[in-house]
């Protein structure tokens, strides 16, 4: 019983760090002081001086992970999404398992050349696709290996 109850928790405290990981991420995107865009002054495109919705907010959080407006709302969501499931073990679970498969393919699409702009809307590519590939195998380790671990463990083992 003390196995599927700490499995629970980790499976939740999972969910809980990305959650919190991609909101301060998705909000150091707004802030001009921790954006930059290499070799010039600006922190980032101007979205009136923006000819699309890819450029629209373009930088580098920390000099680091590419982005733009659309990429800050996504991972503001995903970050609130991961806190809001924390609160039962199910919903982490499900978080952590859906987060693993979407957030492996978005890593794969970063290697990509026609899906490291996710199609113009969005940069993949860089540091991003590291970022991405990191969360999604604990998020996959936590939400698809650990409960299959769990649940097939049978009562003799615990002893």
């Amino acid at each position: 019983m003390e196995n599927i109850n700490a499995a629970k928790m980790t499976e939740r405290y999972c969910a809980l760090t990305i959650g919190i990981l991609y909101l301060i991420l998705g909000l150091a995107g707004f802030i001009p002081a921790f954006v930059s865009l290499p070799g010039t002054t600006a922190s980032y495109v101007p979205a009136d001086v923006a000819p699309g919705a890819y450029s629209a907010g373009f930088g580098y959080i920390f000099g680091l992970f590419p982005t733009n407006f659309l990429h800050n709302l996504v991972r503001c969501a995903v970050g609130l999404l991961g806190i809001a499931c924390y609160t039962s073990a199910t919903s982490a679970r499900l978080f952590n398992a859906t987060f693993a498969v979407a957030y492996i393919i978005i890593a794969i699409m970063g290697l990509l050349p026609f899906g490291k702009t996710m199609f113009g809307l969005m940069p993949l590519f860089g540091n991003n696709v590291w970022l991405n590939a990191i969360a999604a195998i604990a998020a996959g380790y936590y939400g698809l290996l650990i409960p299959k671990k769990v649940a097939g463990a049978s009562a003799s083992h615990n002893v």
